[in-house]
């Protein structure tokens, strides 16, 4: 079993899968996404999760959690249905996450195709940089989430990693799991939310908490890498937003996302 099904499987969060001292918001997404499955797709017609939009309240932390499903409107065509993600801390339950989600059926929903974004031009990931790539003295820490990842920069937008930021506000990059996990529709939830944040590249290196996050699935990914590509155009006081884009190996725009994220302005 792959580590990122072995996480949504699991009923603890774990330290593998955190940025600092928060668990990421991707894999809590995609978890909750997948226990909503259960409670939405009561006729087997609706798997896919299509449209999620959630709301980050407090930081999530490594261990022990529990949701709360409720559906909300069965439909025909699609289902749509509500999740909350909670933990205890310091003896109160307190609640970090709430989304809401419509599931339908992508075999259906995504074809014909009749217009999308073209994927960005790219040097192929064997001329992109890693993690291996930074210099030991580069002011940059590696958190434990991205030892499960493979990422790839290109080299024209990962100079925030050796201290020389664009000040674009533009990331791009090739991901996969590490672990050979093939993506999936549901993986595709993470992903959105795997990369580090587009701030690094304004020279903003601090912690980028999510407030609100909506995400489209728009097809089943096919195998290999993933292309991604952040951005971001507004930026105002603490807070900025972060688009996403991901094309499969095919060249297919297979998700994208907007989230309102804070960051620590010196």
């Amino acid at each position: 079993m792959s580590e990122f099904d072995e996480a949504l499987q699991s009923s603890q969060l774990t330290e593998d899968w955190t940025i600092g001292d928060a668990v990421n918001g991707g894999i809590a997404m995609a978890l909750m996404a997948d226990r909503l499955r259960e409670t939405v797709d009561v006729d087997g017609h609706h798997p896919d999760a299509l449209a999620l939009s959630a709301y980050f309240l407090s930081a999530t932390r490594a261990g022990s959690f529990s949701v709360e499903t409720e559906l909300i409107r069965a439909g025909r065509t699609m289902s749509t249905g509500q999740v909350s993600l909670r933990q205890d801390d310091g003896g109160a339950t307190v609640e970090r996450i709430r989304a809401l989600a419509t599931f339908g059926d992508l075999t259906s929903m995504s074809e014909p195709m009749r217009r999308q974004a073209e994927p960005p031009t790219m040097p192929p990931p064997e001329e992109c940089l890693g993690f291996g790539d930074i210099p030991d003295d580069a002011p940059i820490t590696v958190p434990p989430i991205l030892h499960r990842l493979d990422i790839r920069f290109d080299p024209a937008t990962a100079m925030w990693a050796v201290g020389q930021p664009s000040k674009q506000g533009r990331m791009r990059a090739w991901i996969r799991f590490r672990d050979g996990r093939a993506p999936d529709a549901l993986s595709l939830l993470f992903f959105l939310d795997a990369m580090p944040p587009v701030a690094f590249d304004l020279g903003l290196m601090g912690w980028a908490p999510t407030l609100e996050f909506s995400a489209h699935v728009r097809a089943r990914p096919e195998p290999g890498w993933l292309q991604v590509e952040l951005s971001t155009d507004n930026f105002s006081a603490g807070l900025l937003e972060e688009d996403a884009r991901i094309w499969d190996s095919s060249g297919r725009l297979v998700a994208q996302s907007r989230q309102l994220a804070g960051v620590r302005v010196p």
